[in-house]
């Protein structure tokens, strides 16, 4: 039997072809569309996601049920000793604190990790864990280690539109109209548990370096001021193009770095919509 086991959702936005290739297993998150269920990964591709988005259906994020998280746990149990369970952060929804009630039916072999990260960052937990797993780490100090470091990472998130922050009532219409009149692009943060306003651009361009400057700042001030200490990775959603051409740039300020580019996850896309721009950063663990 071998020793400690990775486990996240697809809020991670690993999706399962690339879980096999990274060695951890991946919940599939389930979706409401128009009262049917959908899974993310399973049968709801982003295609199909952003497609049903844009024609105006009914979407709503839901937690997976008890029986698929107790059904995932039990069949790797038989073949390691520990699951580390990595799922989206706790302020954003209530899976994560429904799996540490599930959690304590295991006498400790399955341990839930409330790091507060989604999408990118909450990927690059998963990887610090399999690191850290390959240090010879229990679950448990796996589990310590990665709440301790929660707060060393931020998601800076373009929107090109604001209208599915108003149709999700997270602004009043009142105040989506005069962003769209003067053609604002909004950018938000996600630090810890929550999703805020950030700044506002007047251009895309000024929206890119406004992010570009917040990364820069968090390296500076937070994470100890060494480019070569941090993990930077570009997200979007259905913005690939974009994205692609915003990596230059991102690369002529952070020259050498590997920057990985990423699909935002759909429980973070749902409230955004098309068309989004994110920078994230994240500082690398040391062992």
């Amino acid at each position: 039997m071998s020793n400690v086991v990775i486990v996240t959702d697809s809020n991670s936005g690993i999706t399962q072809s690339a879980a096999k290739e990274l060695g951890v297993h991946v919940l599939p998150m389930p979706f409401m569309i128009d009262g049917e269920t959908f899974y993310e990964d399973l049968n709801l591709t982003q295609e199909e996601f952003y497609d049903k988005l844009k024609s105006g259906s009914d979407i709503a994020t839901s937690q997976p049920d008890p029986e698929s998280v107790m059904k995932l746990w039990e069949g790797l149990l038989k073949d390691y000793e520990e699951i580390v369970y990595i799922p989206m952060s706790s302020g954003l929804s209530g899976s994560c604190q429904s799996a540490i009630m599930l959690a304590e039916e295991y006498g400790g072999r399955v341990q839930v990790v409330n790091n507060q990260r989604i999408s990118v960052t909450q990927r690059q937990s998963c990887l610090d864990a399999k690191l850290l797993a390959s240090k010879g780490m229990s679950a448990k100090e796996i589990k310590d280690f990665l709440e301790k470091d929660k707060f060393n990472s931020s998601i800076y998130i373009m929107l090109d539109t604001l209208y599915y922050l108003k149709k999700g009532g997270r602004i009043t219409p009142a105040a989506a109209a005069i962003g769209t009149l003067l053609k604002l692009k909004p950018v938000l943060q996600i630090q810890g548990d929550k999703l805020d306003a950030f700044a506002k651009a007047r251009t895309t361009n000024q929206g890119k370096s406004v992010m570009i400057n917040a990364v820069k700042n968090d390296i500076e001030t937070r994470f100890g001021g060494d480019e070569e200490n941090v993990w930077l990775s570009i997200a979007h959603t259905a913005n690939l193009a974009a994205a692609q051409a915003y990596r230059e740039e991102v690369l002529a300020h952070f020259p050498g770095h590997d920057i990985n580019i990423d699909a935002l996850s759909l429980s973070v896309s749902c409230h955004i919509g098309p068309g989004a721009l994110a920078l994230t950063v994240t500082k690398k663990i040391q062992v």
